[in-house]
């Protein structure tokens, strides 16, 4: 690895963690284009792993946090993550069976349609005091599982966080607030790339150096972002419209790049 690819790596890397603190999510999208088309990674399926491998530690620090605030829905989201890891690693399975420009095509399409997805007030539940008890494990339990592993396919399948998918999940299943279930989809998040990283490190596509930078690159990024968070919370819908406008545009160019083979 040249020097040169070393400080493109952790550029992105802080772009990707940059992106996390400034709008609270979806930057994990962006870390496969940036890792193809501006550090150069030639393998679609390296890109993905390597990236799952950053997704997972990224999200492991941010539920630290949530969990010493008490936001964390602990049974729930531990029932939600289980099923969805059996999810990610069937999803890794077949992502890694699909030829790689056919796969940067759909991971387009997968962009443009969460870029529109974050256009969308976040609706919130009300039961606050969901738990998952004796009682109501009945209504919860189906729910939990089924989502979840649906939700865990998509991110082992794209090699991403999936967080924009799991919070509506959550609250559809549980009904809980959307604190809480932002605190608590970090439990699947980290639980879904550290499951699509070890299928593919197992199949010897991560790129463990080129992790290591864009993990360090995400820390300083996101520091950043928190900070610049902070200071424009009054224009949060403005900041969520030009992110999402960013995601759908690097999408379409994800798709044509992809389509062209160029």
């Amino acid at each position: 690895m040249t020097i040169l690819h070393a400080l493109l790596s952790i550029a992105s890397g802080s772009l990707v963690g940059f992106s996390l603190g400034l709008v609270g999510g979806g930057g994990s999208i962006l870390a496969v284009p940036l890792l193809v088309y501006v550090v150069g990674v030639r393998s679609p399926h390296v890109a993905i792993g390597t990236s799952a491998i950053a997704v997972a530690v990224s999200a492991a620090s941010n539920l630290f946090g949530h969990a010493r605030a008490g936001t964390v829905k602990w049974p729930c989201a531990l029932v939600f993550a289980l099923s969805g890891i059996v999810g990610a690693a069937a999803g890794a399975q077949f992502g890694k069976m699909v030829d790689g420009h056919r796969l940067l095509t759909l991971f387009g399409a997968l962009m443009v349609v969460i870029g529109l997805m974050m256009l969308r007030p976040r609706r919130s539940g009300s039961n606050a005091d969901v738990r998952l008890t004796r009682e109501s494990m009945g209504k919860l339990l189906p729910l939990l599982i089924g989502i979840g592993f649906l939700v865990g396919a998509l991110s082992g399948f794209f090699g991403i966080g999936g967080g924009f998918l799991i919070v509506p999940g959550l609250i559809g299943a549980t009904a809980m607030p959307l604190i809480n279930a932002i605190g608590s989809s970090l439990v699947a998040v980290t639980a879904f790339g550290l499951t699509t990283a070890a299928s593919y490190a197992v199949s010897g596509l991560v790129d463990w150096p080129l992790a290591i930078l864009f993990i360090i690159g995400g820390a300083l990024g996101g520091l950043l972002g928190i900070k610049l968070a902070h200071r424009l919370s009054g224009h949060k819908h403005a900041l969520t419209l030009t992110f999402s406008g960013i995601v759908v545009a690097v999408g379409i160019y994800v798709i044509v790049r992809s389509l062209t083979g160029s």
